[in-house]
């Protein structure tokens, strides 16, 4: 697949996560609890999502081209969206960001990309479930429980549409006036969370408890990118150290890397676990006020 160091311990963590959600799912089918099969059909999409998402799906042009913005602070990566690609442009050439900032900025249009991709696998996955529906002759029971099952992935579609549109209004916004030094979140994934928490049926009290968990969600992926960081630093030395033939170095830079790579896998698995979770409560309040 020829991933970077970060990329790999990236992958690891997401399919430490699905391996974990496939075992409860088989305990829960055991008991018959997975009757509509709707859990399995979210399995088998975020599987795809991940094998879109490192280039493992067979399809030569879906994996995400591998940026050096750790290193480099921006690259040219390709954002597959004119509108995205000109307010990255405009951004970059506005003098408004400083290279850090710049930085940040990347992350946030990098976030925005991966969400209109999870969106599309999601609506072909939706449109393929419709286009079986209607082809069914007899309606049944079974017919009644998938009509259920679209209607849930409906729902889903719209709380994606809602978070990527909201999230390019907040992409124009700060590639145009800069960042607002008053913001309360700075990643990507916090913003949107907030955002959506504001939407969501909560008391002050519990929105006031979210944003406090938010608060040390936030600090937990600034810890994730710092060994993110190091992970890739440690992996330039390595490759380096490796063409002097010195044993008694490259063994010291050996394991200093294993270290590395180990802590950042946990930690983006801890990462990824708390924003499943967070984004699952979100989406029961945002449901709620459906009702």
């Amino acid at each position: 697949l020829q991933l970077s160091a970060v990329k790999l311990a990236e992958l690891h963590s997401d399919l430490k996560i699905q391996e974990k959600d496939e075992l409860s799912w088989k305990k829960l089918k055991a008991e018959g609890l997975d009757e509509d099969g709707e859990k399995e059909a979210k399995l088998r999409r975020n599987l795809n999502v991940i094998m879109t998402k490192y280039g493992m799906n067979g399809k030569k042009d879906s994996q995400l081209v591998d940026t050096n913005y750790i290193k480099d602070g921006t690259e040219s990566d390709t954002l597959d969206d004119p509108r995205l690609e000109k307010l990255w442009s405009k951004a970059k050439t506005s003098g408004k960001f400083s290279d850090e900032e710049l930085d940040k900025l990347w992350r946030e249009f990098k976030h925005h990309k991966e969400k209109i991709r999870e969106y599309n696998i999601l609506l072909e996955t939706v449109s393929r479930t419709e286009d079986i529906h209607k082809n069914v002759i007899n309606p049944s029971e079974e017919n009644l429980v998938k009509e259920e099952i679209l209607h849930n992935k409906h729902r889903e579609l719209k709380d994606k549409l809602r978070s990527i549109n909201q999230g390019f209004e907040r992409l124009r916004k700060v590639s145009h006036q800069g960042y607002d030094t008053t913001s309360e979140f700075e990643e990507p994934r916090v913003i949107d969370l907030w955002d959506m928490a504001k939407s969501a049926n909560f008391t002050e009290k519990e929105l006031e408890s979210f944003r406090e968990e938010l608060k040390h969600f936030e600090a937990k992926i600034e810890k994730h990118h710092h060994y993110q960081k190091q992970l890739e630093i440690s992996h330039q030395k390595l490759k380096h150290v490796e063409g002097t033939g010195d044993k008694d170095h490259l063994n010291r830079n050996k394991e200093k890397y294993a270290m590395l790579e180990e802590k950042t896998k946990e930690l983006g698995y801890k990462v990824k676990k708390h924003l499943q979770d967070l984004s699952s409560r979100i989406s029961q309040g945002l449901q709620h006020n459906e009702l």
